[in-house]
């Protein structure tokens, strides 16, 4: 008992600013670096865009299925553990792909080693959020709000801006896989620096929950989580709402930096890496941040009801701009500059719906925390099994005839977004953030 209230102390004595903002970061990096910058890797390394989209979009479903073995972590020791702990397997993981790439055979090690990062990160996560919810209270979380989200897209601006920049610049003086090297042990660097770093200033999260004790225990805590998730009224009406609202997203978003990349003969815009950091990981970035701030003024404005359709249209009619972009396919760094520019924009806008309708609609009741990874989870999904087919699809239609299809992919975002009904809207800080599975 001694030593809970001596780490609760310590813990006390701690600022959420040395922590909030770096631990946020690191969740971000790996997840970004999987699902965007890899990509562009695997083609500099010759592998075809079906396989790129295909794998890279298989490694990351464990961002969607977290909720699976999230209760286990309840059996044992701390939520920082986790957090530490899956730091560094991430750091040595970036590391071993760093050394794998000169092999002859480096692919399915690659791949392998990507999908432990996948594993790594989904816990990562969901220990962080864990100390986030354990460690503020309900004032607090509101008030580092906006430091989480803007720290989350800090790793992801380093990752797609800042380090496939670099990437792009470096494959002038040396090989694609030396260049390639260097990116991956720079990431492992700065994740194995995150994980010293927290092991020393990040709070405990609490210990392990002892109403878990056993597997028996957790399993029968999963199962009280799915059962009570599927009673939910309007259900139905909200699975189909979770899983359409980013469809289009999940074709489109494998498909777009290497459409970027690919040579104009082949129906593609010609750009660099080091444009396509440029334009994606930096412009593109700020604009989504810029698109999620305004947009949670303009639903606490209206109210979720009144504005939900509107931001449906924000994320999905921009996603017109890359057929337009592979109809006319502009020569100017400006003009498809702009173009992603406004389709983040537009992006980072819309999100902002999808989160806050699982908030106040599909979360709330018993097991709000849990509720809410789980229906997430599932937004996720719908974004990676399209994303699996996605490469298939545009290596047999070319990116003209995709990008069009991805236009219609939009239309069951519309339809569910116009009809989905609504429970009574809530505020989130009202309700009890204490629920846990």
């Amino acid at each position: 008992m001694n030593r809970l209230l001596a780490m609760k102390d310590k813990n006390a004595k701690i600022t959420p600013l040395l922590w909030v903002p770096t631990v946020y970061m690191a969740m971000g990096l790996p997840f970004v670096m999987l699902n965007q910058a890899s990509a562009l890797m695997l083609r500099d390394m010759q592998i075809t865009d079906a396989q790129i989209a295909f794998w890279t979009s298989l490694i990351i479903l464990p961002w969607s299925l977290k909720p699976l073995w999230s209760p286990f972590m309840e059996m044992f020791r701390t939520k920082k553990f986790f957090v530490v702990t899956t730091q560094m397997i991430t750091g040595v993981c970036f590391a071993l792909i760093a050394l794998s790439l000169p092999l002859p055979g480096f692919f399915p090690w690659a791949v392998a080693l990507m999908a432990v990062i996948a594993f790594s990160g989904s816990t990562h996560d969901i220990a962080t959020d864990g100390i986030y919810i354990t460690e503020l209270d309900l004032k607090a979380q509101a008030r580092y709000a906006g430091w989480q989200g803007a720290f989350y897209n800090t790793g992801k601006l380093l990752a797609a801006g800042g380090l496939v920049y670099l990437a792009g610049m470096l494959k002038n003086t040396v090989s694609p896989a030396q260049a390639w090297m260097a990116i991956m042990a720079i990431t492992a660097g700065l994740m194995l620096l995150l994980s010293l770093y927290h092991a020393r200033m990040l709070p405990s999260g609490g210990e392990a929950a002892s109403r878990i004790n056993n597997f028996n225990d957790g399993l029968r805590a999963v199962g009280n989580v799915f059962t009570t998730f599927f009673q939910k009224r309007h259900i139905g009406w909200y699975l189909l709402f979770i899983l359409f609202y980013r469809l289009a997203e999940g074709f489109a978003i494998k498909i777009v930096p290497l459409f970027l990349n690919s040579p104009v003969a082949d129906g593609g815009l010609g750009l660099s890496t080091e444009d396509i950091g440029l334009i994606v990981g930096t412009f593109g970035t700020g604009a989504f941040i810029l698109g999620s701030i305004l947009a949670g003024h303009f639903v606490s404005a209206r109210g979720l009801r009144r504005t939900l359709f509107t931001l449906c249209c924000c994320f999905n009619i921009p996603f017109l701009v890359y057929l337009l972009l592979s109809v006319f396919q502009p020569m100017s760094f400006w003009t498809i500059g702009s173009a992603v520019v406004f389709e983040y924009f537009g992006y980072g806008f819309g999100f902002v719906g999808l989160m806050i309708f699982i908030m106040q609609q599909v979360a709330p009741g018993a097991h709000r925390m849990a509720h809410y990874a789980f229906a997430s989870s599932l937004a996720n999904l719908g974004v990676s099994l399209p994303g699996m087919a996605s490469g298939y699809l545009s290596d047999w239609i070319g990116y003209r005839n995709f990008f069009i299809f991805v236009a219609i992919a939009t239309i069951p975002a519309f339809l569910a977004s116009w009809f989905v009904p609504f429970n009574k809207e809530q505020s989130v800080e009202e309700n009890d953030n204490t629920d846990s599975i």
